[in-house]
This record gives C-alpha cells, structure tokens and sequence, in this order.
C-alpha cells in the first residue's frame, strides 16, 4: 500500500515540473492551456484530497498541528483564487497568466510549508499501518475525482475547517 506522505510528495513533484513546462510555453497560448487545464484539475483534485483525508489525521495525530492546518486550508483558497482568476480570463492574456502566477505562488509556499512542517510533523505521529491506510484512500479519492470531477472548487473557511475536523 502507498505510503500518503509519499503520494503527497510525488504530486508536489508534478506540480512543480507543469508549473516549469509552462514557462517554458509562453509564446504558445494554447500548449499553455492544455497544461494549464491538467494542472489546475490536479491542483483541486490534490487539495481535496488533502482536506478529506491528511489534514483530519495530522488534526487527530500531531497535538497543536490546529495552526498549520488553517494556514493549509487558507494555502488552498489561494490557489483556488487563483485558478478561478485564469478561469475568468482570455487564455493567454495578460490576465490570464496572473492568474497562473496567484497559483503557482500560493503553491509553492505551500508545498513549502507542508514538506518542512506538516508532512514531518505527521511522520514522526503516525504509524506506518496509518500513513498506508491513508494513502490508500488519498490514492482512491484521487482516482475518484480525476479531473476534478465532481469537486466544487469552493474555498473553505480555515476556522470552521479545523472546528469540524477536530482541532
């Protein structure tokens, strides 16, 4: 069974490598779209998962861990704004790649405070037998909801998150 820490760290990785093959798409809108379409269905796929299966555990496992999940679930609105600012533009328009740019920058702070702090933080609580019960479920749920099928894309409010997961 997949270990979640691992499946989160390899769709970080993806996300990172799209992000980079857009830049490098620039001057051909429409290539960029195609990529853009992909990446931003993942980046919600991901995020979703995320928020029904790692941050309810990292809640019940890691004592204190109520801050790093809101900021998490902020995180995600972030690059949902994001998402929906590109969503609403012309492709390719100045508009449209600022939109992109929201989301990348959301994302990669993001990754970059869930790879040094949540994702540890969960390693050292959780058991082995947890983190692959999880990453069957994350690894489900992505299957599920590939291409952000039958995902709102909804923003959700940290407090109340963290409330009703158990913090």
């Amino acid at each position: 069974m997949p270990d979640v820490i691992r499946l989160i760290l390899d769709d970080h990785e993806w996300f990172r490598s799209r992000f980079a093959r857009l830049a490098e798409l620039r001057a051909d809108p429409q290539a960029a779209n195609e990529v853009w379409l992909g990446l931003a269905a993942r980046l919600e796929t991901h995020a979703s998962a995320e928020e029904e299966h790692f941050y309810p555990a990292l809640l019940q496992q890691v004592e204190g861990s109520e801050d790093e999940t809101r900021d998490a679930i902020g995180d995600h609105d972030e690059i949902r704004q994001g998402i929906r600012r590109a969503a609403a533009a012309e492709v390719g328009s100045d508009e449209w790649w600022a939109g992109i740019q929201d989301a990348r920058e959301a994302n990669d702070e993001h990754l970059d405070e869930e790879e040094h702090d949540d994702l540890p933080d969960f390693l050292r609580a959780a058991s082995l037998e947890l983190r692959q019960e999880l990453g069957a479920r994350f690894a489900g749920f992505e299957d599920e909801h590939r291409g952000a099928r039958g995902l709102s894309g909804a923003d959700k409010d940290p407090d109340e998150y963290v409330s009703e997961h158990g913090g």
